[in-house]
């Protein structure tokens, strides 16, 4: 079992205080954005034995276990974070494993370097993630039903929005997603400026369920990114709640500080709230022009404590122990790779003391045992 030394990811909408009072370390006056456990290349955990990806390529099967070695090939199939969003992220979606694959060979075949900004596939798999809220946590997921949709633009009273609310109304539910969505990101960028600087006063005014959207205007004034993202759902998560968030699914984390697991994948489409590149065409490609309710998660308890947060893929498996004061140890073991994370309470697995932020790496069929009093998450695969 190795302890975890991670690296911090200071992106500009991370917020100053949420991971170091986690940690319980002084802020740096920085914003604090993510926190990475994992093999990912981009920020590799470090342990005793070297890198996490140098302790998995020395020994896969010993790391990993046959069995996930088989499925998912020698690599750590997932990433863990911690998250802790003081401002919203972009507004984004991720392919699914086969548009993943063919975007990849194309870039590849035409040549698009790989740090290239208007690259759109980093690599050749797709980005499943789920987000555990360890306080509230508001984010935007999926689309509202039209309708809904275009009631919350009718309601700002902003003349240059009736198009796009008429168009809402006038088509079925994906064609009419789609034509909004698309007249949006493709709407002359004057017009446009001055038609969110009046959605965004409007919604400062009216305040309730348009609040979340005056916030989003604040960091992303003039950014029709404002208007796409009320066509989503608004979801505000309680501590143990959790959102998946599949292929051509919209979406953007708002505020709030959670653990978050992924496939270990960077494959990202933007929609807007971001300077960053946006390809419409690929992104109407991959948009699952769907409305529906965004399923909040609650995890499902098992007989022997774990809390089991239920996902349909196969790269990550999160869960969660609650262990009360002078709970006997369980028994983790498994023939998979498993990080835990310490989120509150002291507790200890195997040999090592974990506080909250501290987490281990446990290769596959090793002893693992917690104990103590706190909250231990558990990140593995299905194999």
């Amino acid at each position: 079992m190795d302890r975890l030394d991670n690296t911090v990811r200071p992106y500009a909408w991370g917020s100053p205080t949420a991971i170091p009072e986690l940690l319980g370390v002084e802020p740096t006056g920085e914003p604090q954005a993510e926190m990475w456990m994992g093999a990912h290349p981009g920020a590799p955990s470090r342990t005793a034995r070297g890198t996490l990806p140098e302790v998995i390529e020395s020994d896969p099967r010993r790391e990993l276990g046959a069995r996930t070695v088989e499925r998912f090939g020698p690599r750590l199939p997932f990433l863990l974070k911690i998250l802790a969003a003081g401002a919203p992220l972009s507004l984004q979606v991720h392919p699914d494993l086969d548009q993943a694959r063919r975007g990849y060979e194309d870039e590849e075949r035409r040549g698009v370097p790989a740090d290239a900004p208007h690259r759109n596939y980093k690599d050749a798999n797709h980005k499943p993630e789920l987000i555990c809220a360890l306080t509230d946590f508001d984010g935007l997921c999926g689309f509202r039903p039209p309708a809904e949709a275009a009631r919350l633009l009718d309601g700002l009273g902003v003349a240059s929005l009736k198009p796009y609310a008429d168009l809402l109304r006038a088509h079925p539910e994906d064609a009419a997603l789609r034509e909004v969505l698309t007249a949006v990101l493709t709407a002359d960028p004057q017009e446009m400026t001055r038609t969110v600087a009046e959605a965004s006063a409007a919604c400062a005014r009216l305040g309730g369920a348009y609040a979340p959207y005056a916030g989003i205007a604040h960091h992303h004034p003039g950014d029709p990114g404002v208007l796409a993202a009320m066509l989503l759902n608004h979801v505000r998560l309680h501590p143990g709640e959790a959102l998946y968030l599949g292929a051509g699914i919209p979406h953007a984390y708002l505020s709030g500080l959670g653990v978050e697991i992924m496939a270990n994948s960077d494959n990202v489409l933007r929609c807007g709230l971001t300077p960053k590149h946006v390809d419409v065409p690929e992104l109407l490609r991959v948009v699952r022009f769907e409305a529906g309710d965004p399923g909040v998660l609650r995890p499902e308890a098992s007989p022997d404590g774990e809390e089991v947060y239920e996902t349909p893929i196969d790269e990550f498996r999160l869960s969660r122990y609650v262990l009360p004061e002078g709970t006997a140890a369980h028994d983790l073991t498994l023939p998979a790779p498993q990080i835990l994370l310490c989120t509150a309470g002291a507790v200890r697995a195997g040999e090592h003391a974990l506080t909250p932020g501290a987490s281990v790496f446990v290769p596959a069929g090793e002893k693992a045992e917690v104990s103590g009093t706190g909250t231990v998450f558990r990140a593995t695969v299905r194999v």
